[in-house]
């Protein structure tokens, strides 16, 4: 039941400021058009981790060990190995490529912070709980819920960006820590 977008290969600028720096991904990758569902997780997994339960709302309180175990489990179902599909994490950035849309500004939507709640769930407009996938409006790729009502883990290590143009970047090569991106409910 999860829906995948197809999302080309690309340059971007990644990051802000003095971090901002060019990135080229060569090959296209699909990413899912909502967040995974507490449905979706259980199916797999056969638990629901998540605090604030809904089927149709996003599944948190995952660990990135849990999203990986997440993605082994999906690619062994006897249905997506006869299709081929090997399930995976995406970069940190390919998830800013797929966020952005193809766009330059601040947002996938533009820059005027006040449209915001259009296409979050944040700390001013989720009541303190998470929301059903997909309730608020997709970015210019489809793509619902990249700004808010969960965090989204991502494969890389933490770490530093690199300074100049790179090609498929993977994160840093070591630390301790793993990558978040797209706020979550209780993110201003």
């Amino acid at each position: 039941g999860m829906e995948f977008k197809l999302i080309p290969a690309g340059m971007f600028i990644m990051g802000e400021g003095d971090q901002a720096h060019e990135v080229t991904l060569t090959k296209p990758f699909k990413i899912g058009v909502h967040e995974v569902t507490q449905a979706q997780y259980e199916q797999v997994m056969g638990v629901n981790p998540s605090e604030f339960k809904g089927s149709d709302n996003p599944v948190e309180t995952v660990s990135w060990e849990d999203a990986v175990e997440f993605c082994r489990k999906l690619s062994e179902l006897p249905a997506e190995k006869e299709a081929g599909n090997v399930y995976r994490l995406p970069t940190e950035a390919e998830w800013e490529y797929a966020c952005r849309a193809g766009t330059t500004t601040k947002f996938s939507f533009g820059d005027d912070e006040s449209e915001f709640g259009e296409y979050a769930w944040h700390d001013g407009n989720a009541d303190d709980k998470t929301h059903p996938v997909g309730s608020k409006l997709p970015n210019a790729w489809g793509l619902y819920d990249m700004h808010g009502n969960v965090w989204e883990w991502c494969q890389d290590l933490y770490g530093d960006y690199p300074s100049g143009t790179v090609t498929d970047p993977t994160g840093a090569a070591s630390g301790s820590f793993r990558v978040l991106r797209g706020g979550g409910w209780y993110s201003t």
